[in-house]
């Protein structure tokens, strides 16, 4: 029954994640339109007036609820790795002929919910390894890329959700570990998992000198 409930609240969450990521990437599109703000950009002109080529108030609702829709996706995610976790810790626990049944259903639990975590999972071997991928999390956003950056040209797109980047994945310091991470591996591709639309996705981003500022020419927003 526990395995049943856990099943049926993980595949709720990932519907919601799902609408969330839409919801996010939709506002972060309509921010970074040209000539928009940005997600973080100044309202106001070189003189210290509001600009007059935005709606400054629809802007800054946009950003509350572009903050919100973060702060419920974290909280999301941090629930569904949990029960992740559950359901793997259940699959292992040694199996006898009296939990045998219950056993298989945790198991059958992983697999569901490993086919819809990743596409690069599939839930005929699902084993310690390939849940260690699905309980990986996002830990960064990228919410702007300038034109013709290193970061574009080796397709990485607007709304893309880091899981890990050479050796950064989630913990703390992330943005000086990113930056150390490009500046110490300049002109060397660095190996990049990303989430996509809800699909896992590898690049490889080569940090490199061009026209614009930094290596790679984008931004990445902590999640």
């Amino acid at each position: 029954m526990v395995g049943t409930n856990l099943k049926a609240e993980s595949m709720g969450l990932m519907e919601k994640r799902s609408a969330l990521e839409a919801e996010m990437n939709a506002v972060i599109e309509r921010l970074t339109q040209p000539g928009g703000p940005g997600i973080s950009g100044n309202l106001l002109d070189s003189e210290g007036f509001p600009r007059h080529d935005i709606d400054i108030p629809t802007v800054r609702a946009e950003r509350r609820r572009l903050a919100e829709l973060r702060n419920d996706h974290k909280e999301i995610t941090e629930k569904l790795n949990e029960n992740i976790q559950v359901l793997h810790s259940a699959r292992l626990a040694p199996k006898s002929s009296s939990l045998r049944d219950s056993d298989d259903q945790s198991a059958s639990v992983v697999d569901v919910v490993a086919s819809a975590s990743s596409t690069n999972v599939h839930s005929d071997s699902t084993n310690a390894m390939d849940v260690d991928v699905i309980v990986r999390v996002p830990f960064a956003l990228v919410d702007e890329i300038a034109d013709a950056s290193p970061a574009g040209e080796d397709g990485l797109q607007l709304g893309d959700q880091i899981v890990k980047f050479g050796n950064v994945e989630i913990g703390d310091n992330l943005l000086q570990r990113l930056a150390s991470e490009a500046q110490t591996n300049q002109g060397h591709g660095i190996p990049v998992i990303l989430v996509r639309q809800g699909a896992q996705v590898n690049l490889t981003v080569t940090p490199r000198t061009w026209q614009g500022r930094g290596l790679l020419g984008c931004h990445f927003r902590i999640l």
